[in-house]
């Protein structure tokens, strides 16, 4: 008798051991702490704006469970709202990189080495000795220099949640109302295609100063003078975190 139930208070407590380490494991496995993610990512994209229309999904296409989230949904909003929804939810503990189902990601290892200032100083560089080209008398950007539109915009991704002033410039050549005109024109182009390369259009401010300014050390006459500047004219930094920045939809 007495054999008999401590056989019974065994059995239960391997029933019970058993059990716990069954919870134990759903709560350590990627499922249960995807579910975790899942929770805590739901109250953060509501306090963002996206209660009911964003959702972050852990699991990925082959439905493993990963802390890599995809955005799903949001198509309504506005960009500046989808980019606070992306840093919110990569401020939950234990969420690694962040990106929108429509859009690229900006990893954490892209944020920290870059400065959003230092975006102006790689597109300066860019430019120094290559012009963005239009055709003649045009704001139609040249195919030519399709190829160098790309590298900007890829350099100016770091400088995303800044406001970045795109300035464009003619010679003398012309009259001024045709020049300021022109020049309007061309720094909008170079603003659409821009956007088109996934640059949010809330922080870009196209302008044109005709021939009012030209380059240091060239004559106002001087074909040299019809360009594109870039400049950072306020900066919002980026937190350090691995958060995508919206892109076009």
């Amino acid at each position: 008798m007495v054999m008999e139930k401590k056989t019974r208070r065994t059995l239960l407590l391997g029933a019970g051991v058993v059990s716990l380490l069954a919870v134990l494991s759903a709560q350590l496995s990627g499922a249960g702490i995807a579910r975790r993610l899942d929770a805590r990512a739901e109250a953060a994209i509501a306090q963002a704006g996206g209660g009911g229309l964003v959702r972050a999904q852990f699991i990925t296409s082959n439905g493993q469970a990963s802390r890599h989230p995809v955005l799903l949904g949001g198509a309504q909003l506005g960009d500046s709202t989808r980019a606070r929804i992306a840093r919110a939810v990569a401020r939950v503990p234990g969420v690694g990189a962040v990106r929108w189902s429509d859009s690229g990601m900006l990893t954490e290892a892209e944020a920290q080495a870059l400065h959003p200032l230092h975006c102006e100083e790689q597109v300066d560089a860019l430019l120094r000795n290559r012009t963005i080209r239009f055709e003649e008398g045009s704001a139609r950007i040249d195919m030519a220099s399709l190829p160098l539109v790309d590298e900007v915009a890829e350099a100016l991704r770091p400088c995303l949640g800044s406001i970045i002033s795109i300035t464009g410039h003619t010679d003398l050549s012309g009259s001024e109302p045709g020049n300021l005109t022109l020049s309007r024109a061309r720094a909008g182009a170079v603003r659409d295609a821009l956007v088109a390369r996934g640059i949010p259009a809330d922080g870009l401010r196209a302008r044109g100063l005709g021939s009012r300014e030209p380059a240091e050390g060239l004559e106002p006459a001087d074909p040299a003078n019809r360009r594109i500047e870039f400049a950072v004219i306020a900066t919002e930094p980026l937190a350090p975190t691995p958060v995508d920045t919206p892109g076009p939809r």
